[in-house]
């Protein structure tokens, strides 16, 4: 690869403009353009090339379905507390500076959709529409075989980066949602997965609304000097 001037910027823009995208216009995604996304991702490093990703692709009436059933526990109160996750994809207790992070995203959100801390209703409907993919024309549910460990769960999240740079590079956007790993005995039943499969994630794929008030958020970054020190040099 020769490197220029154009190709840095190319490749720091596609990766500096990914965003979690909340709301999608119905503008459809060819599946040509999905499967080129997930070659180009699928370049990801992983252990002794182990490749472990599998990668199921819902559009149309198919993800409608899978967003009909996984509402519906959803929004049964006595229904989704029979739905645990399978994993933990956060800390079990909370430490400063992560908590901190983590409500503020959450309320610079709410706060853009006028949704008070007390609004419980509007709450649920809001998480809510992960189950829809934010209604985005493409959703994405990943698994994992349960006999790969942990390097294999790191080669995956270098899997699902790729998909969302890649994306970008074609002007669609994403947002990754651990929130189905809560339902993946409905997901399991829904797509016929196999006993060895465990849900990682799903994820949205499409054309951002830029109309959409949630889209407006941009959330911080530490700076390089916050996170990283340099030895040596």
């Amino acid at each position: 690869m020769t490197v220029t001037p154009e190709t840095i910027a190319a490749v720091d823009a596609a990766i500096s403009s990914r965003r979690s995208i909340r709301a999608y216009l119905p503008t459809p995604v060819p599946r040509e353009t999905v499967a080129e996304i997930l070659s180009v991702a699928s370049r990801a490093p992983s252990g002794t090339n182990t490749q472990p990703w599998k990668v199921h692709v819902l559009a149309g009436d198919a993800r409608r379905r899978l967003s009909a059933r996984i509402r519906a526990v959803y929004d049964d109160a006595e229904q989704r507390q029979q739905h645990t996750e399978e994993y933990a994809y956060y800390p079990t207790e909370w430490r400063s500076p992560y908590i901190d992070r983590r409500r503020k995203v959450g309320w610079d959100l709410y706060g853009l959709l006028g949704i008070g801390k007390a609004d419980k209703v509007r709450m649920h409907a809001q998480h809510g529409r992960n189950y829809d993919f934010f209604d985005a024309p493409v959703g994405l549910i990943f698994t994992i075989d349960r006999v790969m460990q942990q390097g294999s769960w790191l080669d995956y999240g270098m899997f699902l980066e790729n998909i969302m740079v890649a994306a970008r590079a074609r002007g669609l956007d994403t947002c990754p949602q651990a929130a189905f790993t809560q339902f993946h005995r409905v997901i399991a039943e829904a797509l016929a997965l196999s006993p060895e499969e465990m849900v990682v994630c799903g994820m949205a794929l499409g054309h951002a609304d830029p109309g959409a008030v949630e889209n407006s958020l941009v959330t911080e970054r530490e700076p390089v000097e916050g996170f990283a020190r340099f030895h040596g040099f």
